[in-house]
């Protein structure tokens, strides 16, 4: 059984200049996000690939939330 007082802290940080969000456990850097699929892949590296990513309490979004990913519009719109 799970221990529910032991929950990993994810944190996605405020983008970069590049538009880019590090991904942090913790004090550990986990990976460099690009996308919203980029943080569920990294989840789904450290074994979290159950996590909600866009809703779990889990999962601390900074400087905007899973929708923002400043420098992708220019891509978008083609």
């Amino acid at each position: 059984m799970d221990n529910p007082a032991k929950h990993p802290h994810i944190v996605v940080h405020a983008p970069a200049l590049d538009g880019s969000r590090r991904v942090t456990e913790d004090d550990v850097t986990l990976g460099l996000a690009s996308h919203l699929d980029d943080v569920v892949e990294i989840l789904r590296l450290v074994d979290l690939d159950r996590v909600e990513v866009e809703e779990s309490d889990l999962i601390e979004w900074q400087g905007g939330g899973p929708e923002d990913w400043p420098g992708l519009s220019e891509h978008e719109d083609g």
